[in-house]
């Protein structure tokens, strides 16, 4: 069977949020978690993740929207929140991010996450994709060169082939677009030698038209012998800063179901580590 790293982003944004990707890794239905260190709950939620630290891989990350940095960014987040994701996005094309308090950010990111956690991550991602953009990138491959040693960790690629994406039908022009994005990181990451997952699948509008269990079974397939598919579950939460907060319930719902079992089935895969070699 084709070993498939199904990884759940977003821990550490909340309580709900945390709980419901702790149960899910705990009983084998998830094989990645992506932890938030700029969330003021870090410190404690990391400690949930210990006892599970030799079964998943743990990565960062990084987070340059929606929460407050860990220190001032007077430029990025002059009232101390840091911005949507609409204006990263436009300031990274247009190269007008300020790389120098990203740098000293991201950094800090990274120093959270092993004062908590006790080791670096085993892989670097970034939450909404930033860490595939111009004026981002660049801090991640420094990121990369000081703390994470090949052989030992990983980069999350968004890049997928066109003809993979049209033939799936979910969100076209939505996964078109970071594809298109992480195309450069991608090719710099292979230059460098640096590991990526060599598929990347999960992208979809979250509008809830169409449920898990019918978005899901299109994700378990494809090539790859990384493959790798984020996904978003959690438990019911009020917080409303999350956008997310009606969705990841359903997702949570799907991955503890039978269903789920009998779609990896159907599909050939069986979730795993994303294989170092």
């Amino acid at each position: 069977m084709q070993t498939l790293t199904l990884c759940a982003d977003d821990f550490g944004l909340n309580d709900a949020v945390s709980r419901g990707i702790i149960e899910l890794a705990a009983s084998g239905r998830l094989s990645a978690v992506s932890c938030m260190s700029a969330s003021p709950l870090w410190g404690e939620h990391a400690a949930w993740l210990m006892p599970l630290r030799s079964r998943i891989d743990i990565g960062l990350h990084l987070t340059l929207t929606g929460l407050s940095p860990l220190a001032p960014m007077p430029l990025l987040a002059p009232e101390g929140r840091l911005p949507e994701l609409g204006r990263v996005l436009r300031d990274g094309l247009l190269h007008r991010l300020p790389r120098a308090e990203i740098r000293a950010e991201l950094r800090r990111q990274m120093e959270a996450f092993i004062e908590r956690f006790g080791r670096a991550p085993d892989f670097i991602d970034g939450h909404q994709h930033v860490h595939v953009l111009p004026g981002v990138r660049e801090t991640v491959f420094e990121l990369w060169d000081e703390y994470l040693k090949p052989g030992q960790g990983y980069l999350r690629s968004c890049h997928e082939p066109v003809e993979a994406i049209l033939r799936r039908g979910i969100e076209p022009i939505k996964a078109l677009i970071i594809a298109t994005l992480s195309a450069r990181l991608t090719r710099q990451a292979r230059k460098r030698g640096v590991l990526i997952n060599d598929s990347f699948r999960g992208v979809h509008d979250f509008s809830g038209k169409k449920p898990p269990e019918q978005l899901f079974p299109w994700f378990l397939q494809g090539k790859g012998t990384r493959p790798l598919v984020m996904c978003h579950p959690g438990h019911v939460s009020g917080d409303d800063d999350d956008e997310l907060r009606d969705w990841r319930p359903r997702e949570y719902a799907y991955f503890s179901s039978e269903q789920f079992l009998i779609d990896l089935k159907a599909a050939g895969v069986s979730l795993g580590r994303l294989p170092r070699q």
